[in-house]
This record gives structure tokens, sequence and C-alpha cells, in this order.
């Protein structure tokens, strides 16, 4: 059963009724047209993190199921279901075992997906199973580095110069709160940014230049500009420079067999070719 979550703010996370509408008859396109269903769709991008700009694109990403006989072939199939950019629209997804295998890898961007605030499609019972899944295997130190690089490369690209965009400044931000979250030992990082911020930034004056890049960028097209902000600087630095020595300890050994029963379990039940 395919259920709408609608837990999202149409203030922060703005998806209009007729984008939703177009994005849903995407989705139902697809699996007509490649003989799969979705599992599950969500916002990927600034809409799901909180920040979109008036003229951000939208990141749908989805978890797909093909047919049972799909997964019994010797040949490998076509692992990815990718359309053509157009329209503001980005649209792809992974097949049910590719993203479980990611999962299996310790890859920290499908787990922001199944926090995404924004989701067009879910089946409730998986998502309530592969959310189950990706907490009980979460690789603490595996996600804590991808952020850690993430926030340090932005860092280096994009905002040592006399002017930056604002939109960078998020890009650092994000994974570096991110990481901080799992240095802290609160289990997988949430995607909407606002969270992060409100757990993690304590700081009085830090806030409040988040609180106000905020609301610049919510109202600033994707490309404004603007001088430096030595607030978040200076926070930027002070911690990319002491997590260059932190590693995170693993909670405990992983029972990865979870991601296979629930492959099975899943494939068996939403096989398309049966419904």
């Amino acid at each position: 059963m395919n259920t709408p979550v609608l837990a999202a703010d149409p203030l922060v996370h703005p998806v209009s009724d007729a984008v939703r509408s177009d994005i849903v008859e995407r989705l139902s396109t697809i699996e007509s047209e490649h003989g799969v269903r979705v599992l599950y769709a969500c916002e990927s991008g600034s809409r799901g993190w909180g920040f979109a700009s008036p003229d951000s694109d939208y990141d749908v990403r989805f978890i797909y199921v093909a047919p049972l006989s799909h997964y019994l072939s010797v040949t490998p199939h076509r692992d990815v279901i990718e359309l053509p950019i157009s329209d503001e629209l980005d649209i792809n997804g992974w097949d049910l075992r590719k993203a479980l295998g990611l999962l299996k890898r310790g890859n920290a961007t499908l787990i922001e997906w199944l926090d995404s605030p924004v989701v067009y499609r879910a089946d409730a019972l998986f998502l309530q199973e592969v959310r189950r899944v990706a907490r009980d295997t979460h690789q603490a130190e595996r996600s804590f580095l991808h952020y850690l690089h993430m926030a340090r490369k932005n860092y280096r690209d994009y905002l040592r110069g006399d002017m930056v965009r604002l939109k960078k400044y998020l890009y650092v931000l994000r994974p570096l709160l991110a990481a901080l979250w799992i240095e802290q030992g609160r289990g997988t990082a949430p995607m909407p940014f606002q969270q992060l911020v409100d757990t993690i930034v304590t700081g009085p004056a830090l806030r409040l230049a988040i609180d106000k890049l905020l609301v610049i960028k919510r109202a600033a097209m994707e490309s404004e500009q603007a001088t430096p902000m030595p607030a978040i600087n200076a926070f930027v630095e002070r911690e990319l420079e002491r997590l260059a020595n932190v590693s995170p300890v693993e909670k405990h050994a992983m029972d990865f067999a979870l991601l296979d029963t629930l492959l099975r379990e899943t494939v068996i039940r939403c096989d398309p070719t049966m419904s």
C-alpha cells in the first residue's frame, strides 16, 4: 500500500500541490513503463533539508522493487532508473537490492532519504522496516567520515573567497552538524537542517548568524552571493580542525542478515506482477 506522509512544514519544505501531483504522476508512469513498484519516494535536496530558495530544483529520489524473476536471473539487470532532468525536476531511483547493498556499506545519503520530511510515495510497512534496519545496521564511523569529508571539501572549495554563495554555507554547515551529531552518539543524523541546528548549536552568536543565513537563503535566488559571515567561519574552522583527530566508536557488531530478510520479504510481498 502506498501511503503519503504529510509531515513537512510547507513554509520550510515548500512543494506546491501542482508540483506534487506532477511528481506522483511521473512515479506512476515509471511503474507502468518499467514494470516495477515504487516503495518510497522523497525529496533529497534543499527542499528536504529545509533551506530551499524560490528557484531551487526538486530532487526526487526513490526506491523501487522489480518482479521476483528480476532477482533470480543469472544476468544482472540495470539497478537504476533515471529520468532526463527537465522543468526543475531531477528524478531518479535505485532498485531495492542496490539500496540495501548501499546500506550494508554504510551509505549516509540513503539514510538521509529515509528521514526526509517531504515524502511523495511510501509503502507503509516497507518504510517502517527499512528505517528500523537502517538504525540497527548504522555504521557510525563511516557516516561520520562521509560528513566530515563533505564539510571539509565544501569549505575548502567554496568559502575561502571575498564573496561566497550563501547556499554553500549551508552545504558546509549541514554535513558538519551531522558529523557532530554522530560524534555525540545520537545515532543516525536527521535530514532536516533545523533539527541539527536546534540540537547541536548552543552559542547565541552562532545561532543568530545561522538564523539570519536561513532567512536570507529562503528568500534569495540560488546564485545569491554575500561577504563571509565571521561567526560561522570561525565555528567551521574550529570544528574541522578538532574533528580531524576524532573517530566515533561503532556501537556493536552488525547483523547484516536483517538486510537479506528485508529484501526477500519485500520482493515476495510487493512483486509488481502479482498485484
